[in-house]
């Protein structure tokens, strides 16, 4: 589990295919010595295992069903990738509970000034859209963002300017393609009003 609350920036340092999917080594800034082979690392909000490392990189396998799912089928060498630990117990949770599950991508269609602030807004994938409400969360590439607004085929969100200094969603523009994974508390809420209708 992850808060979506980004803590270093890392860079795509290699990319190899494998016989089910590619290996993607990714330099960080994070002690690899505290980090263990097995230990998971949400990049971009997906939620991959450490399969080797290095002193200022780690390499992890990414299967067929979460390239098809996620960003990550288009990942080179340079690309920069939010980077957030597994949640330890007594860890803050300062953003809202994220699994590292993505549920789709969407597509960025306006990026606009909003005082000092950044407003991105997105459009999901027509299937996610009813889990998206105003003051609720999500996470797009890994950042635990509230909604702002919703119409009825995009959702906007607020970036202030320490989450665009300290996230890549400061370099994301419009015509971006992102990783999005709805709030779980919207996905049960969903899934308990199927039941009861």
């Amino acid at each position: 589990m992850f808060t979506g609350l980004i803590t270093d920036i890392g860079r795509v340092r290699g990319r190899r295919s494998l016989e089910s999917g590619v290996r993607l080594e990714i330099e960080t800034h994070y002690p690899m010595s505290e980090i263990a082979v097995g230990a998971s690392i949400a990049c971009s909000g997906a939620c991959l295992t450490v399969v080797e490392k290095g002193a200022d990189w780690f390499a992890v396998d990414v299967s067929t069903e979460t390239l098809g799912l996620t960003t990550l089928t288009g990942w080179q060498p340079g690309r920069r990738v939010n980077l957030e630990r597994a949640l330890r117990l007594g860890d803050e949770l300062g953003g809202h509970i994220v699994s590292g599950h993505v549920d789709g991508v969407a597509d960025v269609v306006a990026r606009a000034p909003d005082g000092e602030a950044t407003r991105l807004t997105i459009k999901p994938p027509g299937t996610l859209a009813r889990f998206i409400a105003p003051k609720g969360s999500v996470a797009v590439d890994g950042v635990s963002l509230t909604v702002n607004e919703v119409d009825a085929n995009s959702f906007g969100v607020c970036i202030i300017p320490h989450t665009a200094a300290m996230t890549t969603l400061g370099d994301v523009s419009a015509g971006a393609r992102v990783n999005l994974e709805i709030d779980m508390l919207a996905r049960y809420v969903a899934r308990l009003l199927e039941e009861d209708g």
